[in-house]
């Protein structure tokens, strides 16, 4: 089975939060598919984390190390297609890139972010639930 997997679920496992366990039983034997976006979303949010303060260089460069080591097939976007999710939905067009994978490639979204899992049931795209 394939799951597209949102940034917060990669960043969740390489930062040691309290979901890791969930995620990675969540995951365990399924193929991870993401947006071709994956890796700028990553480096921006971790970026962010530095300059709140919440980590450090050398936390963030690790975070990606780790995250680096996780198999997900990066996906070509369509971006006509998730502009038109964004401006339905009245979301950004960064989560909806994920919604638009899913759709597309007709399979189950993970994400920890709550406003996207509520436009996600709203368009009809099957969350994983997590054990």
């Amino acid at each position: 089975m394939k799951v597209v997997a949102d940034t917060n679920t990669f960043l969740a496992v390489a930062l040691d939060e309290p979901e890791k366990r969930e995620l990675l039983q969540a995951t365990e034997g399924v193929a991870l598919a993401a947006p071709a976006v994956l890796p700028y979303e990553i480096g921006n949010a971790l970026s962010a984390l530095v300059k709140r303060k919440r980590l450090d260089v050398d936390e963030a460069r690790n975070a990606w190390r780790i995250i680096q080591r996780i198999p997900v097939e990066l996906m070509e976007m369509d971006v006509p297609a998730a502009l038109g999710i964004a401006a339905e939905q009245g979301i950004y067009a960064y989560d909806a890139y994920f919604l638009q994978c899913a759709m597309s490639l007709r399979c189950p979204l993970l994400t920890l972010d709550r406003a996207m899992m509520r436009v996600a049931r709203a368009m009809s795209i099957q969350l994983v639930e997590k054990p």
